[in-house]
């Protein structure tokens, strides 16, 4: 059961990790409690799923990574998890996940990003990746960026709520 002190340890990561060498000791002096207390929150609604996932939102454009694409492949789904696990060990792939197909004008079903600082790098990646894992029988289309979109973590609690619960989930 969810009480007021997850509540508040929810509401204060949701905007992202402070910049420093403790950041769970830093967010457990805000809220009264201790670093090891934090994470045990932490672990724990993470293990029931509350949270669905912990990570690092990396500003690749800020990097100097400019040259962005979303590779899509059309592939059995009987091989997407063996497809998708290879793609996912390529040292310049970002993510890769699978997706379901949207009808017949979308039957792509494995994503993955590629970042690179030119385009041509990012198609050269692309062929390495193709002849690596042997994906050329297989449709694939890709994507390159034209806009970077704001990129954040998911919005657990909506700013007015109070001592009761009112999730959303926002996506950027």
């Amino acid at each position: 059961m969810i009480d007021s002190k997850d509540l508040q340890l929810i509401k204060i990561i949701q905007h992202g990790l402070p910049i420093t060498s403790r950041p769970f000791n830093e967010i457990g002096n805000q809220i009264g409690m201790n670093e090891s207390e934090v994470i045990e929150r932490l672990t724990c609604l993470k293990n029931t799923g509350l949270i669905k996932r912990f990570g690092v939102i990396v500003r690749h454009q800020r990097l100097g990574y400019t040259a962005n694409a979303m590779v899509v492949f059309n592939i059995p789904d009987q091989s997407v998890v063996k497809v998708g696990e290879m793609i996912s060990q390529a040292k310049y792939v970002n993510l890769c996940y699978q997706r379901p197909r949207q009808g017949t004008n979308w039957p792509y079903n494995l994503y993955c990003m590629i970042h690179g600082k030119n385009r041509s790098k990012v198609l050269q990646q692309l062929d390495q990746l193709i002849d690596t894992c042997k994906l050329s029988q297989f449709e694939r289309e890709i994507l390159f960026s034209r806009h970077c979109f704001k990129q954040r973590g998911a919005f657990y609690c909506t700013p007015t709520a109070s001592s009761d619960l009112a999730f959303s989930v926002a996506h950027g």
